[in-house]
């Protein structure tokens, strides 16, 4: 809820993940500049903006793929920042990207038992020797992997090669590896990018159910109608900086995104 000034409200819960004061320049350019907001759990809240406003940079530096120039990244109480991404996803943490990353000649199943395997204790030694340990840990792996396929409703396409798949499959597969990891927090980067309109409704569909299986979602998309639909709250940003942070009615009411963002024609 929003607390008239164009802010969220406390969710009178402890924020899963938090930033302030982060800031990332890359020599005089100044690409994210004094970002603060937080992400309640079990939410689903939405960062959005015009092209080049910073979107994709923030993500990198909240999954520890670029390192901040200054300010604070909290995660589960935990500061972030310095941490590298496989230490970050150990945390509880997973990210899509805006390019599907599959690995070519690997299966559906295949690539998400991938993502399951952060999960795993076996190290090269006990793989090198198949000890029983491992031999059990690698069939519950694979168990695992096609209850998520399953849930994202392409079980039947565990056998076939990812890269083959349809673009929308294909994203449904990357998910799904990502769910492997067993997240607290998902990071969706721009999950309708590429799909049509019916492939968009089932990502809605699909970002609805990850949430009400207890994950908590923050996303960067330009299809306004989806993260409309499905957004608790929304994040814009213009040129690095936040713009508005509100509810999605609140922001579509909103004078200022309205005319830098969304387009308000000045002769109205």
């Amino acid at each position: 809820m929003s607390n008239g000034n164009g802010q969220a409200m406390d969710h009178g819960r402890e924020p899963l993940l938090s930033l302030s004061g982060v800031h990332k320049r890359f020599g005089g350019l100044h690409a994210v500049n004094d970002i603060n907001f937080a992400v309640a759990p079990g939410s689903i809240k939405a960062i959005i903006g015009p092209n080049g406003a910073g979107k994709t940079t923030l993500f990198n530096l909240i999954a520890g793929n670029l390192p901040v120039t200054a300010g604070t990244i909290t995660f589960q109480n935990q500061k972030i920042q310095g941490k590298k991404p496989h230490q970050i996803a150990r945390l509880g943490m997973a990210r899509t990207f805006q390019n599907i990353k599959l690995f070519h000649g690997m299966t559906a199943l295949e690539c998400v038992m991938v993502g399951r395997h952060v999960q795993s204790r076996g190290g090269f030694f006990a793989g090198l020797f198949n000890l029983p340990f491992t031999r059990k840990e690698e069939r519950a792996i694979r168990a695992r992997a096609m209850e998520l396929l399953d849930f994202l409703q392409i079980a039947d396409l565990a056998q076939v090669e990812a890269t083959s798949l349809a673009f929308g499959q294909q994203r449904a597969v990357e998910m799904a590896r990502a769910l492997a990891t067993e997240p607290k927090l998902l990071l969706l980067d721009e999950p309708a990018a590429g799909l049509n309109i019916y492939e968009t409704a089932e990502v809605a569909r699909l970002i609805t159910s990850i949430r009400d299986m207890g994950v908590t979602v923050l996303l960067v998309e330009h299809d306004m109608s989806l993260v409309m639909d499905i957004s608790d709250e929304i994040v814009v940003l213009s040129f690095g900086a936040k713009l508005a942070e509100d509810t999605p009615a609140r922001i579509q009411q909103n004078a200022e995104v309205i005319k830098i963002y969304l387009g308000e024609d000045d002769a109205s």
